[in-house]
């Protein structure tokens, strides 16, 4: 159990950022005019007081160039706007895997993000947690030896980051429990935290959606604040920087990692308010991630729940 508080996070963000106590946005799109001309362009229609986006193709282990131009545009009018920044790196990253390949290519892509994430001035680099990927040598899970290159590959890249003052912080996202999860439930951050000697850069990025579908019961009676307090415990207060707000569609347990808007999924609207009210996501934005070609696209999805859960913000028993 890692419950020390950990130095306090660098930011390379003026104090300005963060304008109210959860500063509420989505993942924006950033093909065609570029991060400032269509992210930034995106947040304003549907809302947005903060902002994700990918730097490379989620699905692909190409590490492009950004445009230092388009990097400028962007980290200046996130700063003058007051809109915290987070990157998202690919979703292939798996640094439990038995493949050398897949692990070389992941120590690759997540450095890019966090160079990238440095670059354009973001306040965090969100990783999956990844799974123990094959079997040990005469069957049974290969967890211990996955932990163990978590460590081997992912604790040199923080030491990057502190040569670059630690602008972008690695921040951990447990999924939802498929397969040989690493972390999953709020008590395997410990032992992933641990595994990176509680480096000061790591923090914790919580999906509501994977919370859920690993069995953490957000819809029940205090559900949301037993969560939170199990992810303070395993990893230490202070590690939450980061939210993805997303119901599900399946129940609670179901091991699926499938969005549903807020409000219309098992979740239900009220646990979100309950989120505001835990006193470990003071200053924590929230980002949806949440179905929009469902309500015709073009952020029309977005723009509805960011607008609910402004409405829940506002109804949290708590100052904003």
């Amino acid at each position: 159990m890692n419950t020390a508080a950990p130095p306090a996070l660098p930011t390379t963000a003026p104090p300005s950022v963060v304008t109210v106590r959860n500063p509420i946005g989505a993942h924006v799109p950033v093909a065609a005019r570029g991060l400032a001309g269509t992210g930034l362009a995106y947040a304003r229609r549907v809302g947005a007081e903060s902002v994700q986006v990918f730097v490379a193709n989620p699905r692909g282990w190409a590490t492009p160039p950004g445009n230092p131009a388009q990097d400028e545009e962007f980290r200046t009018a996130c700063a003058e706007q007051g809109i915290p920044a987070y990157v998202h790196a690919p979703y292939l990253i798996n640094f439990g895997s038995d493949s050398a390949a897949t692990r070389e290519h992941s120590i690759a892509s997540l450095r890019h993000s966090l160079l990238r994430g440095h670059a354009i001035g973001a306040l965090g680099v969100v990783v999956h947690t990844g799974s123990a990927v094959g079997s040990a040598p005469g069957g049974g899970s290969r967890r211990a030896e996955a932990m163990a290159q978590v460590r081997a590959d992912v604790r040199p890249l923080l030491d990057e980051l502190d040569a670059l003052g630690g602008t972008a912080p690695l921040l951990l996202e447990p999924t939802a429990g498929q397969g040989s999860s690493l972390c999953s439930r709020m008590e395997d951050l410990a032992e992933y935290v641990d595994a990176l000697d509680g480096h000061p850069g790591v923090g914790v990025c919580l999906d509501t959606c994977h919370a859920f579908a690993a069995g953490h019961d957000l819809a029940a009676p205090g559900g949301v604040r037993e969560a939170l307090d199990a992810l303070v415990a395993a990893a230490g207060p202070g590690r939450l920087r980061l939210i993805h707000a997303n119901d599900s569609e399946d129940v609670v347990g179901a091991r699926k990692d499938r969005h549903a808007n807020i409000g219309a999924g098992r979740i239900g609207a009220e646990p979100f308010r309950e989120l505001f009210e835990h006193p470990e996501t003071a200053g924590v934005p929230l980002i949806v991630e949440t179905p929009d070609r469902k309500h015709g696209g073009d952020g029309a999805g977005h723009a509805l729940d960011i607008a609910l859960l402004k409405e829940l913000r506002e109804r949290a028993a708590v100052p904003i």
